[in-house]
This record gives structure tokens, sequence and C-alpha cells, in this order.
């Protein structure tokens, strides 16, 4: 046991074994969602859903355990929301390639992710990200998770005049949220270790009562992989029209969970001068995670923003991530279980998260708009164009803009340029894809 303690570095982080472990289970918790809703986008697209639900479960287990055991993080990973949807509905669906030559493309995006993760590339891109927008990344993503959590809840809903618009308060699923946010919030405030996960298990014993939630057992036997394990097509991938493809898949990934990392490490207290001491080792997680993925049988794997509730939790190392990467092992046979917590029980827990990680704002040099507009462009287009990457591709070409009309363009670091004109290229010749 003293020996895990001194490996994870318990004691500099001011944590326990028990806290990990509540945290872990928390973020697990807040991101379980991914088993089942993964199979249903990727099902559209023409996959097996029972041969990416085991998919799923594996690739989010494999990365996240690298996460935890390699790179000491409590950062979790699984296949990506929004990457997911790119691959169904816009180029299986929309651009009418088959869903095995867009597995082939992700892989190909995944060789280039981790080509540059081992040239070091991407750690030079993380260390060259101004501090106003390392700021508004994590402010950023706390309003992306409120966007999400508010939905969630039935809090928010679609509105075909105004966008968004305020859902049905009298739901039973939308007044169990609110009553599990109070608890939660109340929780914390007294200091009550675990009060994440008991608010999301005390809405879900709720949801039986009130919310016509339903008991569908505890085990079940996985189903088989081998409808989607190798079946990715490499060959048509390298096909013309698909490079765009693997463009777009590269540049979302790279700063969609690069993003994440540096939001949660920071909202974590886990960067010293603004670096990640690990950054290369928890890089690794997620780009070698990408080419596993795509192997299985499932689209692009990233860092989750859902982390973040973990860490509120109080995880500060790498088992927290190993309890996250074991429960997914473990949905593998215990899916029914997993299935019963509900979106508007977990949906409180990450609400609360974001209004926490808004505090970061605040630090902003406020009086120089060159530093303030880019991160705030950075924090509103993230929840507004439902996208970490967008949000950070108009941070820096805001950010490097901005320095050059003003006569600063001596102050931005290279990267920033070459990030700005590559993110300009993206939106210009690819599209927003």
């Amino acid at each position: 046991m003293d020996s895990v303690k001194r490996y994870f570095g318990f004691e500099e982080a001011g944590t326990n074994l028990r806290t990990e472990v509540l945290a872990g289970v928390t973020t697990f918790l807040t991101m379980a969602y991914i088993i089942f809703v993964n199979p249903a986008i990727l099902g559209d697209a023409g996959m097996p859903k029972d041969a990416v639900f085991v998919a799923t479960c594996l690739v989010a287990a494999l990365a996240t355990l690298i996460m935890g055991l390699y790179a000491n993080y409590p950062i979790a990973c699984a296949p990506g929301m929004g990457l997911n949807a790119y691959f169904a509905y816009t180029v299986v669906k929309g651009m009418g390639f088959t869903w095995q030559a867009a597995l082939g493309a992700v892989f190909i995006s995944g060789c280039l992710f981790l080509i540059v993760t081992l040239f070091r590339v991407r750690e030079v891109i993380v260390n060259g990200i101004p501090h106003s927008i390392r700021i508004a990344i994590t402010g950023g993503i706390g309003l992306f998770l409120a966007i999400i959590s508010l939905k969630s809840a039935g809090i928010v809903v679609g509105d075909p005049a105004t966008l968004v618009t305020l859902g049905n308060l009298h739901s039973a699923h939308v007044v169990l949220a609110i009553v599990g946010f109070f608890t939660i919030a109340t929780l914390d405030f007294l200091r009550v270790r675990g009060a994440i996960l008991i608010g999301i298990v005390g809405v879900t014993v709720l949801s039986f009562f009130f919310g016509g939630n339903h008991f569908n057992g505890v085990v079940s036997a996985p189903p088989s992989i081998d409808a989607t394990l190798f079946h990715l097509d490499i060959r048509a991938a390298l096909s013309g029209g698909v490079l765009n493809v693997i463009l777009v898949f590269f540049l979302v990934e790279l700063f969609d969970a690069t993003g994440t990392l540096m939001g949660v490490a920071n909202r974590a207290g886990l960067l010293v001068e603004g670096k990640m001491h690990r950054l290369n080792r928890a890089l690794l997680a997620d780009s070698t995670a990408i080419l596993a993925g795509s192997m299985l049988g499932t689209s692009s794997t990233t860092a989750y923003i859902e982390s973040a509730s973990g860490v509120q939790a109080g995880g500060r190392t790498g088992v927290t991530a190993i309890t996250v990467g074991v429960l997914f092992l473990a949905a593998l046979f215990f899916a029914p279980l997993a299935g019963v917590v509900p979106g508007y029980a977990t949906a409180p827990a990450l609400l609360y998260v974001s209004c926490l990680m808004l505090r970061e704002m605040a630090d902003l040099p406020w009086d120089d708009a060159t530093e303030v507009v880019p991160a705030a462009l950075t924090t509103l287009l993230m929840p507004f164009t439902y996208s970490i990457a967008n949000g950070v591709a108009f941070g820096f070409i805001s950010y490097a803009g901005l320095k050059l009309l003003t006569g600063q363009a001596r102050q931005v670091k290279p990267v920033v340029w070459i990030i700005a004109a590559v993110f300009l290229f993206r939106y210009f010749y690819l599209g927003a894809g």
C-alpha cells in the first residue's frame, strides 16, 4: 500500500485512496452515458451496435488506464461526442463513405496524432498556448459542461425561433435534477466527502419512485466484437475524397483533447507555471487509444471534460483514472446496472462543476482587449458551436489577428501563428466540418 501511495504521489497531492476511488466512481457515472450513446450514433452509420458497445468499453478502459498508470492524471478518456456524430452523419451518411473507410480515416488521423505526440510537436503546441487562452479554455469547458448538463436535465430545450428556451419545469425529471443540484452544492459547501456522488446516487434512487425509471437487472454477458474488429479499410481512406476527412479528424482530435487536458488539469491545480509535468505521457494515452479504437471498431477517442466532476470530488492522481478504467471493463458485464443512472441524475453534478470552473475567468487581464477578446471568444464559442476545438481555433485566430493589428506581433510565439494559419486553412478550405 505504501508503494502505491509513493508511486501516485498521494502525499504531495494531498489525497488518499478512498477519495481517489470515490472521485473515479463520480467521473464514471457522469460519462457512462457514452456506453449507450456511442453505439446508437455509430449504429446510424450502419455499424453493428452490440460490437460498438464492446469496442466503446474496451477503448475507454484502455485509454483511461494508460492515463492513470503511465501519466498519473485523474483524466478519463472515451470515444468523443461530436467526433462520433461527424463520423456517422457527415462522413458516412452525408459523404457516402462506408463505415469501414471512415474507421480507416480515424486510424490514419491517429497515426498523425501519434507522430506529433512522439516528436513532442503537440507538447510544443500546448506550451505555446497564451496564458489568457489557457484560462479561457477552462472557463469555456465550464460553459460547455453547463449547456450539456442543462440539456440533459431538460431545463434547457431546443426552440426553432430562439434556438434554446426554458424546458418544462413541471417535469419530474427537471424537478429531480434541480433537487440534485442543490443537494450537491449544499453538501460540497459543508465539505461532505463524496458530495457529488451522493447527489448522483440520490437522484437515481428517487428516479425509481418519481421519474419512471426501471431496474433491468445487474449482470449480462458481453456481446461479440467480431463484427467490427479489424474491419477498418485504410486503402479506401487514402482515396482523394476522404483526405479532407482525415485532416478534420486530426485537427479536432488534437485541439479537443489538448483543450480538455489543459482545462481539467488547471482545475485540479496540476499545472506548474502553466505547464503539465507529465504532459507527453498524457498525450500518448489518447493518441494510442485512437489507433486502438479504429481497430476495435469505434470513432476517435479523446479526453473527457466530465473528468472535471471527479476532480471536484477530490481526484488528483492516476488512481481516479484507474478506477474509471476498471469500471468501464466491468460495464461489459454490468451494462444493465450502469444503464440505470439517468442523464438527469448526472446533469446536476456537471452543472455544479461548470459553475465552479467559471471562477478561473477572474484571472484574465480585463484591461487588455487583445488578451480578453480572444479569451472571451474561446470561452463563448465552445458551448455555442458545441465544440472545444472550435473555441480554441477562434481563440488562436483572434489572438494572432489582434496582436498583429495593434502592433504587438512580436509578443506572439511562432507556434501561435502556425496554429492560427492551420485553422484558417481548415475553415476556408476544408469547411467547418
